[in-house]
């Protein structure tokens, strides 16, 4: 397989069916585990999203974009982004969405999770901070997977804010498989995959790529030694 083709969401990793969802196929069993294992202790891990295409991450881009679905700040307050002008545009957006084919969700082994066992069934999951803070039904669960998570492999990528991507507590990546992905991984492939595509704001994303890669790529919080 073409690996940069794999890394930008372009071809699919080997999947598996989770749910309504799909993870590569190594992560889904460890994530199985870890699923087990927490439901010992009373939680019900349960994903919100898992792999992505480049497509489905464009649409979500695009959707931004054009006012269709809403952006937040790190006060998880909505944002005009008409009243935003260049790069600071695009930063609105990359604070919790990633450029396609930047994704990590484009490689199966990253996924967002909530615990059921902690709401009703027809709670809508927003995914925002102050779910998953102190006060809020999946704090339980976020204790819990500090303790637990890299026994089964799994690590926190945006477990703070480190200057790109916002903090989120509900992401989690399988480091066996993300670490040697996010080393190969380069701004060529990311490049490539940009300058194939039909996106808002191609020009300007294309002059800011290195910074973008910089910052939302490669800049992620250690895994536990």
């Amino acid at each position: 397989m073409d690996h940069s083709l794999l890394l930008t969401g372009r071809e699919p990793p080997d999947l598996v069916e989770i749910g309504s969802l799909q993870l590569e196929r190594q992560t889904a069993a460890a994530f199985k585990q870890m699923q087990y294992a927490a439901a010992q202790d009373g939680f019900d891990l349960q994903l919100v999203s898992g792999y992505r295409s480049f497509e489905r991450q464009a649409a979500i881009w695009r959707a931004k974009l054009s006012g269709m679905r809403p952006v937040f700040d790190a006060r998880q307050q909505k944002i005009d982004l008409n009243s935003l002008q260049g790069f600071a545009k695009l930063e609105a957006v990359l604070l919790y969405s990633a450029l396609p084919g930047a994704s990590r969700h484009h490689w199966g082994t990253d996924f967002d999770l909530f615990d059921a066992a902690a709401v009703d069934r027809d709670y809508q999951i927003q995914l925002l901070e102050h779910e998953y803070q102190a006060g809020g039904p999946f704090a339980p669960m976020c204790e819990w997977l500090k303790v637990h998570a890299i026994e089964f492999g799994f690590f926190l990528p945006y477990r703070q804010y480190l200057g790109g991507v916002a903090a989120e507590p509900w992401h989690l990546s399988y480091l066996p498989l993300s670490g040697p992905y996010l080393q190969r991984f380069t701004l060529s492939m990311l490049q490539q995959a940009i300058d194939n595509a039909d996106l808002p704001e191609q020009s300007l994303i294309v002059a800011q790529l290195p910074v973008i890669f910089e910052r939302y790529v490669t800049t992620i919080c250690d895994a536990p030694a």
